[in-house]
């Protein structure tokens, strides 16, 4: 999902005049927040393609002022409502999470850009330091109250860490956890890499740290940087470690946490992707992270001795 092809023309922002004009030819996709912040995408299309209408076919009333997320490559200006989803014939409607793997570059960007905003101004209604309500502003890129206080967009960031042993080949191992809040269905049990936000006065590396001791209680090191993602739910940047670990180590989960963690072959990893059963614990067999996640990415990127 960390994909985008608009030129985002954050000059444009506070130019009333330009913004109104633009409106007036725009793009403009409609996410609906009281449904889990769904689009609609074409029906028939392969890959999915978002579902944009002009401003003049908007059906409804939008809950939200129109957010400019950008310009396209021929110059046509896109823009986000937060409304009820119209009922056209030939789509249908989809979360970020269903489809963000599968979208084109530029869908990706727009639908991505645009939950990421509208879940932030559900949670932004009043001032952090007046208390007083707050409107929107900037096109949708801000927040002001009565006194001119003003609020920007936030991002929390956070990190997920792929730790491995180092081995290279079938036999190297990788340490993946089962969050204690992940329902366990089908026979199945979801593990995926360790994750955490990163606390206030602390660098990415050192809660790569702190985080993958504090959940299974292993210590890491050789932190190295792969890459980051969007995570518009609500509004954190996922920035992606490989770090190592010695599987000699004895593995305590924190059970408010983690509800079971254990190394995993590359072998096993690979049977999993090819959709062949890895047993894990009473008769439960391996599921892996969703293609949307920067986890699968990196769990990948290790299978392929990247790291």
């Amino acid at each position: 999902m960390a994909r985008s092809t608009l030129d985002r023309a954050a000059h444009r922002r506070t130019d009333p005049q330009w913004l109104a004009e633009a409106w007036e030819r725009a793009r403009v996709l409609v996410l609906d927040s009281a449904a889990d912040g769904r689009a609609l995408v074409r029906a028939d299309a392969s890959p999915p393609e978002l579902v944009l209408l002009g401003s003049g076919e908007l059906p409804e009333v939008p809950r939200s002022v129109p957010m400019f997320l950008g310009v396209e490559p021929d110059g046509a200006p896109v823009f986000a409502v937060d409304s009820p989803l119209p009922e056209l014939p030939g789509t249908r409607a989809v979360g970020l999470r269903e489809v963000g793997h599968l979208l084109l570059d530029r869908d990706a960007g727009i639908f991505t850009a645009a939950l990421a905003l509208t879940n932030w101004h559900a949670r932004h209604g009043y001032s952090s330091v007046t208390g007083q309500p707050t409107r929107v502003d900037e096109a949708g890129w801000s927040r002001i109250d009565e006194t001119g206080d003003r609020v920007w967009p936030r991002t929390d960031p956070a990190m997920i860490a792929l730790v491995h042993d180092g081995v290279a080949g079938p036999e190297g191992t990788c340490l993946l956890g089962s969050n204690a809040a992940w329902p366990r269905t089908g026979g199945h049990r979801r593990f995926s890499c360790f994750a955490g936000y990163v606390e206030p006065g602390e660098s990415a590396e050192d809660a790569v740290v702190r985080e993958v001791h504090e959940e299974v209680g292993v210590a890491v090191g050789n932190i190295t940087y792969a890459g980051s993602q969007s995570w518009p739910f609500p509004g954190s940047l996922m920035l992606g470690f490989v770090a190592l670990a010695d599987p000699a180590q004895p593995v305590r989960v924190d059970p408010t946490e983690i509800a079971y963690a254990r190394w995993f072959s590359r072998r096993e990893i690979g049977a999993a992707l090819a959709g062949r059963p890895v047993a894990v614990d009473d008769g439960e067999h391996l599921l892996l992270p969703p293609p949307s996640s920067i986890a699968l990415f990196l769990i990948h990127r290790w299978l392929d001795g990247h790291c």
